[in-house]
């Protein structure tokens, strides 16, 4: 990864932006904060900057990112059409347990492509889907409800064994509620 840089969104969302050193369109985007009403629209803004100075995969960590309200989700599905338009893509990174209850709830866990997984993450937004799927089973995963660590030999559903939530795991190895 290359340089760092920091956008600070009014003192609620700091976004550090890493540029890939092999991939002159991939940028990582680090959140850290809460993404809602009061500063999704400055989101939209510098996200936009971003996509149009040329980085068109865009990978949004979202290990710090606290909170999201359904007008944070609506920004990440403008960026989604964004960047399809342009033949790119994005992914959702490492979200909180919270967090992806709120694009579960809304209906959108299967509308973004979610990874628990950096190195699927970037193979996805690099388009080597194939190697994905020839490697992702069997797959390791920890339940998003408990963070008990399980196992799934193939996609389909299951039930964590420690707190009973029914999880999906899709053909790409995805996590999903339900």
């Amino acid at each position: 990864m290359g340089q760092e840089e920091v956008i600070v969104i009014k003192d609620s969302l700091r976004i550090y932006l890493e540029k890939d050193s092999d991939d002159a369109s991939m940028l990582t985007m680090n959140l850290k904060g809460f993404l809602d009403t009061y500063n999704s629209a400055d989101f939209q803004r510098e996200v936009n900057k971003v996509i149009e100075s040329g980085f068109i995969k865009i990978l949004f960590n979202c290990s710090e990112l606290n909170y999201v309200s359904s007008t944070g989700i609506g920004a990440f599905t403008a960026f989604l059409k964004t960047l399809k338009q342009k033949n790119g893509d994005l992914v959702l990174l490492y979200l909180q347990p919270k967090v992806f209850e709120v694009f579960q709830l809304l209906g959108f866990s299967k509308f973004f492509n979610i990874s628990s997984n950096l190195e699927e993450a970037r193979k996805s937004l690099s388009g080597k889907k194939e190697e994905i799927s020839k490697s992702v089973f069997p797959k390791i995963f920890k339940c998003p409800i408990c963070k008990k660590n399980l196992k799934a030999v193939k996609s389909g559903r299951f039930r964590c064994s420690e707190c009973k939530t029914i999880l999906n795991v899709d053909e790409e190895g995805r996590v999903y509620f339900g």
